[in-house]
């Protein structure tokens, strides 16, 4: 199932009804915050997992 441009709209229109313009920078901010983290996550895993075992 794909989204189309239409299906794409409608979701942000309803995010966009639901939290407001005032906190949808906000909301993007923590978003991007938390991908950040993921991803340092992951990095950090694989570096312990490189690491020899003694």
């Amino acid at each position: 199932m794909q989204l189309g441009p239409v299906e794409i709209l409608l979701i942000l229109l309803v995010i966009l009804l639901l939290f407001g313009a005032k906190k949808l920078p906000e909301l993007a901010r923590s978003i991007g915050q938390s991908a950040k983290e993921f991803k340092k996550g992951l990095q950090e895993g694989e570096e312990k997992k490189e690491e020899p075992k003694a």
